[in-house]
C-alpha cells in the first residue's frame, strides 16, 4: 500500500513538472505505459493468491484512477495556459482608434458627365442612352456614311462576331450619334436631346484612348437655325468653365452628317491657356439625308447637332495634359478629385 502511495505522489510531481503536452505524455508513459511503474504492479498480481489478488487489484485500480485524474487536470491546465498565451498575443486594444475607412470619390470624367447633363437638362434637353454594340446602319449609313465612304476610315473600329439586319458586321460604336437616330425615330419634333456615353476607336496616345466618352447633342424642329447652335453651345461653354472670359469661334469644316459643318474652337481669356485656340467640338446643321433617316421631312424639319469629347472637356477644366491618367487607376491622381 505504501508503495502505491509513493507511485501516486511521484506521478503527481512528474505531471506538475511537465511544462508542455509532450513532456506530460512522456511522464504518463513512466507510470501508465506498457513498462510503467503502475503497470508493473498490475503484472505482479498473477503471483498472488486469489484472495490477496482481489484486494491488491482494487488498491492498484484506485491508484490508477488518482493518477489519471491528476493527468487530466494537468492536461486542462496546460491547455488553459496555451489559450491564455494566445489571447494575450492576439489581444485587441479596444481603446485604440479604429482603422479609418477609405473615402471614395467621383471620377473626374463622371463629374464632367454629370455637369454636362445638368447644364443641358436645365434648358430642356432630354438624356438618351443606348447600346454600345451598334449595327452598321445606325453607326454609319443612317448618318450619311454609306458603305465604302472614305469618312469611315477615320473611324475604323472594333467589329464583333455578330451581324445586323442587313447582314453587315456589328461593331462597338464609334460615337454616340447613333442614339440621335434612335431617339429621333421614336419621338416627334421638337426633339432636344443629348446622348453621353462610352465610344470606341482604334486610337491610343496621350490625347486619345481606344475607349473614350462623348456627348452628342441634337435639336430638331421647324425653325432651329445655326444661330441657335452658336447661342446654345457658347452658353454651355461659359457655364461649364464658369467664366465669361473665353471666346468661341466656329471654323468651317466637313462632316458627312451635317451641312454646313463647323469645328468649334474656344480661347481662354486668362490662365495658363490664355490666348490659345483649342478645338472643343464638331457641329453643324443636320444633313437633309440624316433628317430623312430620322423619319422626318427635311423640307419641314431642320436643326443642329454637335459632338464633344468628355475627356477633352475634363482635361481643360482641371488642367490635365495626359488623357491616360484617367484610366491608370493611380489613387494619387484620383484623390485630387475626391
Amino acid at each position: 500500500m505504501e508503495q502505491l502511495e509513493r507511485i501516486v505522489e511521484r506521478a503527481h510531481a512528474a505531471f506538475q513538472a511537465a511544462g508542455d503536452p509532450a513532456a506530460l505524455e512522456n511522464a504518463k508513459a513512466r507510470f501508465l505505459g506498457k513498462s510503467g511503474e503502475l503497470t508493473a504492479q498490475l503484472k505482479s498480481l498473477g503471483a498472488l493468491a486469489p484472495e490477496e489478488r482481489r484486494s491488491a487489484g482494487a488498491r492498484i485500480n484506485a491508484a490508477k484512477e488518482q493518477i489519471e485524474r491528476a493527468l487530466d487536470a494537468r492536461r486542462a491546465q496546460l491547455a488553459d495556459s496555451r489559450l491564455q498565451a494566445r489571447l494575450a498575443e492576439e489581444a485587441i486594444d479596444v481603446t485604440l482608434p479604429a482603422r479609418g475607412r477609405g473615402r471614395g470619390g467621383v471620377h473626374p470624367i463622371t463629374r464632367t458627365w454629370q455637369r454636362v447633363e445638368a447644364i443641358f437638362g436645365s434648358i430642356g434637353f432630354d438624356i438618351a442612352d443606348g447600346p454600345e454594340i451598334e449595327s452598321d446602319w445606325y453607326n454609319f449609313t443612317a448618318l450619311n456614311n454609306p458603305e465604302n465612304h472614305p469618312a469611315r476610315s477615320m473611324q475604323d473600329t472594333f467589329y464583333v462576331d455578330l451581324k445586323d439586319a442587313q447582314g453587315l458586321p456589328a461593331l462597338l460604336r464609334t460615337h454616340t450619334s447613333p442614339m440621335q437616330v434612335r431617339y429621333a425615330r421614336m419621338h416627334r419634333p421638337p426633339i432636344k436631346v443629348i446622348a453621353p456615353g462610352r465610344t470606341y476607336r482604334v486610337d491610343s496616345d496621350a490625347t486619345h484612348s481606344p475607349m473614350f466618352h462623348q456627348v452628342e447633342g441634337l435639336w430638331i424642329d421647324e425653325d432651329v437655325s445655326f444661330a441657335d447652335l452658336k447661342g446654345v453651345y457658347t452658353d454651355f461653354l461659359h457655364r461649364f468653365f464658369e467664366t465669361d472670359a473665353l471666346q468661341v469661334r466656329f471654323r468651317p469644316s466637313y462632316f458627312p452628317f451635317t451641312e454646313p459643318s463647323a469645328e468649334i474652337d474656344m480661347q481662354f481669356g486668362s490662365g495658363p491657356l490664355r490666348g490659345r485656340w483649342l478645338e472643343i467640338s464638331g457641329a453643324g446643321q443636320v444633313h437633309p439625308s440624316v433628317v430623312r433617316n430620322f423619319g422626318l421631312d427635311p423640307e419641314r424639319c431642320i436643326g443642329f447637332a454637335f459632338g464633344s469629347g468628355l475627356e477633352r472637356l475634363t482635361m481643360l477644366r482641371y488642367g490635365i495634359d495626359d488623357l491616360r491618367l484617367f484610366f491608370d487607376g493611380d489613387l494619387r491622381f484620383l484623390r485630387q478629385f475626391a
